[in-house]
């Protein structure tokens, strides 16, 4: 395993959900990143999609997170991104923070 990854993501926080300044509920936001996922199984652009709808500021980036090695992350999103191949986009991954989509891109 490399020492790090760099990768995007898509968040969907939900009330509840730390940080969260979100007013959709969990069973809202586990509903739309399903959408979201399929939409990128069906190739929309993943920056696009983050830009416009991920709760982290990163999504103004296209929800590029730059590089960071082991133990920077909370450890589902962590395990998620390490395990990417390049290129490759993970299913949904619930963090304390929320939901992801992460696509591993270096």
């Amino acid at each position: 395993m490399s020492n790090q990854v760099r990768a995007s993501h898509i968040l969907l926080m939900y009330q509840g959900s730390m940080r969260s300044t979100a007013s959709r509920s969990q069973d809202e936001a586990r509903s739309q990143i399903d959408a979201l996922a399929a939409q990128v199984a069906d190739g929309a652009d993943f920056a696009a999609l983050a830009r416009e709808h991920s709760d982290c500021p990163s999504g103004a980036q296209g929800g590029d997170l730059g590089a960071f090695g082991a133990g920077q992350m909370v450890p589902a999103f962590e395990t998620a991104a390490f395990g990417l191949d390049v290129g490759a986009t993970s299913g949904v991954v619930e963090t304390p923070f929320g939901y992801h989509l992460i696509q591993r891109t270096g």
